[in-house]
């Protein structure tokens, strides 16, 4: 795994410093995050399975992509690049909202992120970085919702606890006609 520097922060999303990404996810440590959701023009959501070589989380879904902006990068900015570098291309995106999360992995990992959370619309071609990327599917909102129902556990924390603010984002932006707040 290449060495990537993290910005850490604190719980107002203010730089204290930076680490070594691992160092980072050994520890714990509060730092930036952003979190990419892409949506064709039905407001259908693009996911993506995470590769299996992934350091956390493989396999699982999870949204288009996600990723950390390097020091002294803006989160649209990393956000751009990531989402041209893992799914190979480049549309507008909207930042919406930002949350915190802590989050302990099997392997010892813990992600304790404060997420930025971007929009985007695309309907071109994907080119995944197989990498990165196990497979990608456009889906509809309540085939979703009946997922992480049934099987919460084949989706990425950091995905749960943002989808019910996307999901109904997109449900105001797309017209989708579903109920306003998913069952719990």
């Amino acid at each position: 795994m290449e060495t990537q520097e993290l910005v850490l922060v604190n719980e107002r999303d203010e730089p204290v410093g930076t680490m070594d990404k691992m160092e980072v996810h050994r520890q714990g440590l509060l730092h930036r995050a952003f979190s990419v959701f892409i949506f064709n023009r039905h407001g259908e959501m693009l996911l993506q399975q995470r590769a299996d070589g992934k350091y956390h989380s493989p396999g699982l879904w999870t949204n288009a992509c996600c990723s950390h902006p390097h020091p002294g990068e803006n989160n649209a900015t990393g956000a751009s690049r990531r989402l041209k570098q893992e799914l190979g291309f480049d549309t507008p995106l909207e930042e919406l909202f930002s949350f915190t999360y802590r989050a302990q992995f099997e392997n010892g990992l813990i992600e304790h992120e404060y997420d930025h959370v971007f929009a985007g619309i695309y309907e071109g071609i994907l080119a995944p970085d197989e990498q990165e990327v196990k497979a990608t599917a456009y889906r509809k909102l309540e085939d979703i919702d009946a997922d992480l129902l049934k099987a919460p556990q084949t989706y990425t924390p950091w995905f749960r606890i943002a989808y019910p603010q996307i999901r109904q984002w997109a449900i105001d932006r797309f017209g989708i006609s579903l109920a306003p707040s998913m069952p719990r």
